[in-house]
């Protein structure tokens, strides 16, 4: 009988190798490498659901139909898809725990059921009584929805070869296991394996899958990074408990927009979506507040107006504090640079908090001059004007840089009842004569400028 071979596995990039170490050699992270048996699997691997073979066809031969599309019924989570489910697709749905992920998914499996399609709900971390506790709750119940409570998953594909389901939901991937491998649920072999015999039903039998993941404690989704490679969406269900309200990013997406936002607001009966973002960010806003500046940001397609809060106080020790919420701290540290070097603003002595209202993550360079103008603000005491709006990127001179998607920017900030707006200048000339007549535009060359407009 031969021996199992031991083999190492790093747990970020899924790199393979012989011997441990404790650097993985292609993605240079530390102490990931998790050891795993490696195995002669004698059954065929990865069965299609077909036995047909693929044939070589030409690209003008292929057709394609848009209106082979799977609606939601929402209406903002099929904005973010790309205009409804793909049927085979494969997704993977990840976020904290108690984010809000299991209710999402049952929503959206009572939404598809109710269309007549047949999906197949495997809650392997619960049983099916409690599941349909939740279920009962939302309201969610259908002749044509399923639960299985199983984690096997070989058990899993002799229903799922029955039933034949035109969508089906894992919840989640991480507490399945295939009993051909010696390792534990959740590693990285597990996961890998199973991610990929998903993949292949999905494919063979034209059935829209959604894996819901779990994430570490740094945030980043669990499993080796070859899991996101396979799936054709990853899609981040994020949020700040305290508020009510989640958001969901799509991170990739092979059949729509990246990086586009959903935001929905957590209430009793489940999530409910928001289609007014930039209403709800500003509805308890404080106006002729020191330190309160509203940016157009923009998310994917979609511009959102967002409150950024800055707060400079004196520092009790030598050393002074620089804290952001929402905000890249080491951006931060090079706007607090520039303010002091092209400004003359004394920040050494002064501690920083800089926080974007409500809890939104801002990545972005175009809300480098909103960032400054908050933290001028609280630095001179000052408000600026409630009905202006603040965008645009700073370089290490202090000059003012242009950003894209200005005219989006402009439409959110005057649906929202804006009269002024203060951008880079080299955007100014490119905007259309109808929105310069319904919003005052200023623009600026560098940042001592900005600060002689609104604090004049």
């Amino acid at each position: 009988m031969a021996k199992d071979k031991i083999v190492w596995h790093c747990a970020d990039c899924g790199h393979k190798q012989a011997k441990w170490t404790g650097n993985c050699t292609v993605c240079q992270k530390w102490n990931t490498f998790t050891e795993e048996v490696s195995i002669v699997d004698k059954l065929e691997r990865f069965k299609p659901g077909t036995r047909e073979t693929a044939q070589p066809m030409r690209i003008q031969e292929i057709k394609s139909e848009e209106s082979l599309r799977i609606s939601t019924r929402m209406s903002e989570v099929d904005r973010l898809l790309g205009g409804g489910i793909v049927p085979g697709s494969l997704s993977l749905v990840a976020g904290d725990p108690g984010i809000g992920k299991s209710t999402l998914m049952l929503q959206l499996a009572q939404r598809l059921s109710e269309q007549g399609l047949i999906v197949l709900y495997i809650c392997g971390e619960e049983s099916v009584e409690q599941t349909s506790l939740r279920a009962r709750r939302l309201n969610v119940g259908n002749d044509c929805l399923y639960l299985l409570s199983e984690t096997l998953f070989s058990n899993i594909k002799l229903h799922i070869d029955r039933l034949k389901p035109q969508v089906m939901i894992v919840d989640s991937i991480q507490i399945l296991y295939k009993g051909e491998l010696p390792s534990s649920p959740g590693s990285v072999s597990q996961v890998r394996e199973l991610a990929m015999e998903f993949m292949h039903v999905a494919k063979g039998l034209n059935t829209a899958t959604f894996l819901i993941g779990h994430v570490t404690k740094s945030g980043e989704i669990a499993g080796p990074r070859i899991l996101e490679h396979i799936v054709d969406t990853v899609l981040e269900f994020e949020g700040d408990r305290q508020h009510g309200y989640r958001l969901m990013r799509s991170i990739k997406n092979r059949f729509g927009p990246t990086d586009d936002i959903v935001l929905f607001q957590m209430g009793s009966q489940g999530l409910t979506e928001v289609s007014n973002p930039s209403m709800l960010f500003l509805e308890e806003r404080t106006k002729d507040l020191p330190g309160s500046v509203i940016i157009p940001t923009i998310e994917g397609t979609r511009a959102l107006l967002v409150e950024i809060q800055a707060l400079v106080a004196a520092s009790a020790f030598s050393t002074s504090t620089r804290k952001s919420t929402g905000v890249d701290q080491n951006r931060l540290t090079l706007l607090l640079a520039v303010l002091e070097k092209r400004m003359g603003f004394q920040l050494h002595h002064s501690d920083v908090f800089v926080s974007v209202a409500g809890g939104m993550k801002i990545t972005e360079p175009a809300a480098d001059l909103g960032i400054m103008m908050a933290i001028a603000s609280s630095f001179c005491n000052k408000p600026i004007d409630p009905e202006t709006a603040v965008f645009g990127e700073v370089g290490l001179g202090g000059e003012v840089r242009s950003v894209p998607r200005i005219e989006n920017r402009i439409k959110e900030a005057i649906h929202m009842g804006f009269r002024r707006c203060l951008l880079p200048k080299r955007n100014v000339k490119g905007i259309a004569g109808e929105l310069a007549k319904k919003i005052s535009l200023i623009g600026v060359d560098v940042v001592e400028d900005a600060t002689h407009v609104l604090f004049s």
